[in-house]
């Protein structure tokens, strides 16, 4: 499973850290919530992956037929902007400030930052447990949104994402809708074709340079970019590739494409693992290319860190 590179995999933390169930957005707050809702026709289509340099353990295969029913998914990952207005209209409090930290990769940290933080997970040396990160602060005390309102919100759990979804009167979407509505009709590896950077042009944010040490920014960003940024998939969805994992609503287990139904499948169980996809501006080929249209990883609901986003869906509009 990606969660020991692609985010950090941490063990579950106390059920005080879990929300109550959002209010549920009315009036402006709703049509503002749901404005950028794309209806999908659903249908039939190949999911998942058998890449010859993909990622057997997560469960990428066997590659099949699955058909849904129509549903409507943002266009774009929940912003800054956006959950600012959800915390205000219902006082929610994410997870991460509950608890105290979250974890914020490192070269967005100075020396200093660094020395204060909690444990350093010895197999993941990146991501520092850093007190007083949250959404608002994605760095620590002393950083801010500023400038990146239209950038997605990050340091989010599967539970916040929730409790903002049912806000908007709608859900998260399932793996199965995530990658219908990320492939736009492509069988390839990408929306675009077989290429990350066909012809050479950056189409999507991930790692440029060395990883973990050295991003290049080559692709215009060294952290997260705008949720409209890069030219939108066949559908007209932004971002579905690179930039911030985007959590799903289904539990998360490698056996996803032999147990779960060929018509809407989802997957739910008792486990505190949850599904994320897409990849972030932290994949590179060196060691995480989960950026793939089948990839797939899974993480605890109460995962938080600067990397973790996350897009609404809902019903049928």
């Amino acid at each position: 499973m990606a969660g020991a590179c692609c985010a950090p995999l941490i063990a579950s933390q106390p059920a005080t850290a879990v929300q109550a169930k959002a209010i549920r957005a009315t009036g402006e707050d709703l049509a503002y919530a749901q404005a950028h809702l794309l209806a999908l026709p659903g249908g039939s289509f190949v999911m998942g992956a058998e890449d010859a340099d993909g990622n057997p353990e997560d469960g990428e295969g066997p590659r099949r037929s699955v058909t849904l029913s129509p549903f409507a998914l943002s266009r774009f990952t929940v912003t800054n902007r956006d959950f600012a207005r959800f915390v205000a209209a219902t006082g929610h409090v994410t997870t991460a400030e509950r608890l105290g930290q979250s974890h914020v990769f490192h070269l967005f940290l100075s020396p200093a930052r660094k020395r204060q933080a909690q444990a350093v997970p010895a197999d993941t040396p990146w991501w520092y447990p850093t007190e007083g990160a949250f959404w608002a602060c994605p760095e620590g005390p002393g950083s801010d949104i500023a400038g990146r309102e239209n950038h997605p919100v990050v340091h989010v759990s599967w539970q916040d994402a929730m409790a903002y979804a049912r806000w908007t009167g709608g859900t998260l979407p399932s793996e199965a809708q995530w990658e219908f509505a990320a492939r736009a009709g492509s069988e390839d590896r990408f929306p675009w074709g077989s290429d990350l950077e066909p012809g050479g042009k950056h189409v999507c944010n991930v790692w440029q340079g060395r990883f973990p040490g050295k991003n290049t920014g080559a692709d215009g960003f060294v952290g997260t970019a705008p949720v409209d940024a890069y030219t939108p998939n066949a559908f007209g969805l932004y971002n579905m590739i690179g930039n911030v994992w985007e959590w799903c609503a289904d539990s998360f287990t490698p056996d996803y494409h032999r147990i779960t139904a060929q018509t809407d499948p989802r997957h739910e169980d008792e486990g505190d693992l949850r599904s994320a996809r897409g990849g972030s501006f932290l994949c590179h080929r060196s060691y995480c290319n989960r950026y793939r249209l089948g990839a797939r990883t899974g993480n605890r609901a109460d995962t938080t860190c600067s990397n973790l986003g996350f897009r609404i869906a809902a019903p049928r509009l």
